[in-house]
């Protein structure tokens, strides 16, 4: 079975929705370490109720530096690129290119967007300033690029003329707890194969 470590830095629901399957029995996955750069956020609270090992790790330092420090907790942990997954839940540091070569293939990540529209930051807000009329999110394969590597599943919600930010928000919100735990899933029972840009589910 598998090693799960999810990285966080806030709320940690889309860690929640995770979490909770697992609890379920849907993942055959072991949440082996929770790591927050964020030492009073909430998601802190939500892996001490369930259970599962958490670290705080500042953020501090270069790049490297940090990237050193998460590899380290990750491997005292035994969430290794051999028998590991890494999951970003919400995590506001972007990793090293060295870190992402390691664990090539096995971190994933949530976006709200359907990528590769509305990369980086304010996804929401840049989808209601170009007019769009469908928004929504991606799992996606972590690469050496901001939210460029490929797509293993997406969630669609239609963008309404009244929408705000945060009512936008929440509905792609809604939809990230559904198709993260699906994504954690496919790979957790080996039915992800990746060649190239396309992801291919078994």
């Amino acid at each position: 079975m598998l090693n799960l470590g999810i990285l966080i830095s806030g709320r940690g629901s889309n860690m929640e929705a995770i979490l909770d399957a697992i609890k379920k029995d849907k993942i055959p996955i072991n949440p082996a370490l929770i790591i927050s750069d964020v030492s009073d956020a909430r998601g802190l609270h939500i892996a001490k109720r369930l259970g599962v090992p958490a670290e705080v790790i500042p953020s501090a330092g270069s790049r490297a530096e940090y990237d050193t420090m998460i590899l380290d907790a990750l491997r005292r942990y035994e969430v290794t690129p051999q028998n590991g997954l890494v999951c970003l839940a919400g995590f506001m540091r972007i990793l090293g290119s060295e870190f992402v070569a390691k664990y090539k293939n096995k971190i994933l990540n949530i976006h709200p967007s359907l990528l590769p529209a509305f990369p980086g930051l304010y996804s929401q807000k840049q989808a209601l300033e170009y007019g769009a009329k469908v928004s929504g999110c991606s799992v996606h394969i972590v690469d050496s690029g901001v939210d460029t590597g490929p797509v293993i599943m997406q969630a669609a919600v239609p963008v309404d003329v009244n929408d705000t930010v945060e009512s936008l928000s929440d509905k792609i919100l809604s939809k990230e707890h559904i198709i993260y735990p699906q994504a954690v899933e496919l790979f957790a029972r080996g039915k992800i194969r990746i060649t190239g840009r396309r992801v291919i589910i078994s």
